[in-house]
């Protein structure tokens, strides 16, 4: 049985991903209703938008401790905004809580290897929850959804 099949089975949902040429993988997702580009990120503890992009994903945010790091830039200030609803393929999941930190140096570093900027970055804390997994051969990403069971 193959991975597809086999996951299929376990109630995984097949979400394509497209290789950059930095080497990095591109996912779409929607946050608050609207689609966006993101760079799928293992290494980054939280999902995160630019600055630039509160107002596009109708974001609301307050004050946070947490400090940014990231594409050569450190302890770059953030903000959090919770309660907010993503999906991704047939996945959602609401009240996510997203930081908010300036992208530019991210998009810097993507459009000077002549990739395109994104929106934000899918971190570890939203691939963990969906239990996601990622075939690097086959360009995409398998998220958990979850299943109503009859009582």
């Amino acid at each position: 049985m193959g991975l597809k099949k086999f996951l299929k089975k376990k109630n995984y949902i097949k979400v394509p991903l497209v290789l950059t040429a930095t080497n990095h993988f591109e996912v779409a997702a929607t946050i608050n209703g609207i689609t966006g580009r993101f760079i799928l990120d293992t290494g980054a503890s939280n999902t995160c938008v630019g600055f630039d992009k509160i107002d596009l994903f109708q974001l609301t945010s307050k004050a946070s401790k947490i400090k940014a790091a990231g594409a050569g830039a450190t302890n770059m200030d953030t903000l959090i905004s919770t309660k907010n609803e993503i999906a991704i393929g047939d996945w959602k999941k609401g009240k996510l809580k997203i930081v908010l930190f300036d992208l530019v140096h991210v998009n810097e570093a993507l459009t000077a290897h002549k990739a395109l900027p994104v929106d934000g970055i899918i971190g570890a804390d939203l691939l963990k929850k969906t239990k996601a997994i990622i075939d690097y051969n086959k360009c995409c990403l398998y998220l958990k959804v979850k299943t109503k069971k009859s009582k």
